[in-house]
């Protein structure tokens, strides 16, 4: 039987991230927008991009129209911006830090799983694929870092995925940008920890969104990835921002340089961390 636990599911509370100034990338649909939500809800100070401007605008109005027990807590704060566009994207950020505050919890969450064969490969195609996946997340962190080196250290959370341990086929600009975040966090957690910032990455797995319902779900792709999956659930972009939230948070103080594989069981594969 596939359940859903979107219904049920109860974030924790992590009293630490109100007040925190968290951005994320890619924020405004999806796994993007869960995490939004998340840390808007923990009474943190929430900043974002996309390139989606009128979703990005819509998910700050529904923010700020829902019922508010923090009366500290603020609307989201929102840029449109095209994170291949490294210059604008390191201005963004640089914005976001006057309004807000030092960024203290980055999330590199941007990205697209462009599917083609390997046939149909470009240059143009493969550096456009590590550039939306993958280049972001290093520049974005050489931008930030100073700040929150200044303040005494931060959380920087790299989405990864596991396609690249299933060995997905017609993803490899994909893949190969995925895997390539689960070795840039390794080596970003050694070269800041002394200044207190870890780096952690999570890896997703099928996740039921608006895009992957819209272009590659059905009743039979449900069941496939339920019958491969350990537990018999489909994971919803709720169970990628709790564990986000506990990567962020005090309570994972002594974590970095971890892969955590969020996929209901699906790849069985143990990332040495």
């Amino acid at each position: 039987m596939i359940t859903s636990h979107s219904s049920t599911l109860s974030l924790a509370s992590y009293p630490a991230l109100a007040g925190q100034v968290v951005f994320i990338s890619g924020g405004a649909s999806g796994i993007g927008e869960a995490l939004v939500q998340a840390f808007w809800e923990q009474g943190a100070q929430v900043a974002f991009c996309d390139i989606d401007q009128a979703a990005g605008e819509a998910l700050c109005q529904r923010l700020a129209a829902q019922p508010d027990s923090v009366p500290s807590r603020r609307t989201p704060w929102f840029a449109l911006c095209d994170v291949r566009d490294i210059p604008a994207y390191q201005a963004v950020l640089d914005r976001a830090a006057a309004a807000l505050g030092t960024i203290r919890v980055l999330v590199n969450n941007a990205g697209r799983d462009t599917r083609h064969a390997l046939a149909e490969l470009s240059v143009e195609m493969w550096n456009d694929m590590l550039c939306v996946n993958l280049s972001h997340h290093v520049f974005a962190t050489q931008r930030v870092a100073p700040g929150m080196r200044e303040a005494g250290g931060g959380a920087i959370i790299n989405l990864g995925s596991i396609s690249w341990l299933r060995g997905r086929p017609n993803l490899i600009g994909y893949t190969a940008s995925k895997a390539a975040i689960s070795g840039i966090t390794r080596t970003l957690a050694r070269e800041l920890g002394e200044d207190g910032i870890r780096v952690n990455a999570v890896l997703p797995g099928a996740v039921v969104t608006e895009r992957q319902t819209a272009l590659w779900r059905d009743a039979s792709s449900d069941r496939q990835f339920i019958d491969l999956q350990c537990l018999k659930l489909r994971v919803e972009p709720v169970h990628i921002a709790d564990s986000v939230l506990f990567l962020a948070s005090p309570q994972a103080a002594a974590i970095t340089g971890q892969n955590l594989v969020v996929d209901a069981g699906l790849a069985q594969v143990s990332v040495v961390g």
